[in-house]
């Protein structure tokens, strides 16, 4: 159902960077760039997509409070390298990488824009 998310920044090639090697370990990579206001990653063109994107009204971003992307990472052990390679590349935790219940385990991170995301696995 979700096409695609994107999360804002003031800095998008910033932005970028971290975002080419965090979600290289999943398979994603570049699908769309739109000048200098928005870029998508994803595994193939009619998935899924994550982007960064700077605000349209030409506002500094802000992140929301209780806005968060969570992101399949496929098992217990990509979830766990991939929360340490966000914290790596400059982001901050929010949340080791643990059994949060019902077979959901999942890790918390903030990307250097102070964006909210997760790496998740069920089962």
């Amino acid at each position: 159902m979700i096409g695609y998310v994107t999360v804002g920044t003031d800095d998008l090639q910033k932005a970028a960077k971290y975002y080419d090697a965090l979600l290289a370990p999943l398979g994603a990579k570049r699908i769309m760039e739109i000048g200098d206001r928005l870029i998508l990653w994803g595994v193939a063109r009619g998935q899924p997509a994550f982007g960064v994107v700077t605000p349209y009204d030409k506002q500094p971003h802000h992140r929301g409070n209780g806005n968060m992307t969570a992101l399949l990472a496929g098992s217990r052990a990509k979830v766990d390298e991939l929360h340490a390679l966000a914290l790596q590349l400059g982001g901050t935790d929010e949340g080791a990488p643990g059994d949060r219940g019902f077979g959901f385990y999942g890790g918390y991170f903030r990307d250097p824009d102070g964006n909210k995301l997760n790496f998740f696995v069920m089962g």
